[in-house]
């Protein structure tokens, strides 16, 4: 993976690491700060409905991302779209450093690639042992666990909403949300 950074780096690739995550409307419940003997209580409706999120990172801070318009995983129509999408929103020849996940092997990808792809893609696998060294894990840790801590949504339209506000901090220069992209990158297991 590192020699595949450096030879990107040679022809002027924009790297970006991708990775998927799924959010659910049961509550991330996090440690609160609550008086003592004053526990919160957070009621939510018992379902595991949930939506999918896939990001595209890149180490100078841009944040790429798509949500599954239905419920349920990404399929590899999902993940096509999602690569034509970064076709048409970065220039130039891209890298995207991903895991070794079945839907990232199927036949309707490896097709996409060879037909409409090809010239600009090139794909590396990270290590299937070592999920830690996508930098794209630290983006689910952070909305997960700051933006999304005890939310308790009622339904998916709303659970889509909050997503969409949380991935526009993260893109909005006004929020630090590129330097918490970059930070991602700044791990100790990244590099």
């Amino acid at each position: 993976m590192a020699c595949a950074q450096k030879k990107w780096a040679v022809e002027g690739r924009t790297t970006l690491f991708l990775d998927e995550s799924s959010f659910y409307l049961l509550p991330s419940v996090v440690r609160t700060w609550a008086p003592k003997g004053q526990t919160p209580i957070l009621k939510w409706w018992t379902n595991w409905n949930h939506l999918s999120a896939i990001a595209a990172i890149s180490p100078q801070g841009g944040l790429y991302t798509m949500i599954r318009e239905r419920e349920g995983t990404f399929r590899s129509e999902d993940i096509i779209k999602f690569l034509r999408y970064l076709l048409t929103e970065i220039e130039g020849k891209l890298g995207v450093v991903w895991d070794g996940v079945s839907v990232h092997r199927s036949k309707e990808l490896k097709q996409f690639l060879q037909e409409e792809g090809h010239t600009r893609i090139e794909l590396a696998r990270l290590p299937a042992y070592a999920p830690d060294l996508n930098p794209t894990e630290g983006v689910w840790s952070y909305v997960k666990g700051f933006d999304f801590r005890n939310l308790c949504c009622h339904n998916l339209n709303e659970l889509r909403e909050r997503l969409k506000g949380s991935f526009a901090n993260l893109q909005s220069e006004h929020k630090h949300g590129p330097n918490i992209i970059k930070a991602c990158f700044q791990q100790p297991a990244c590099y």
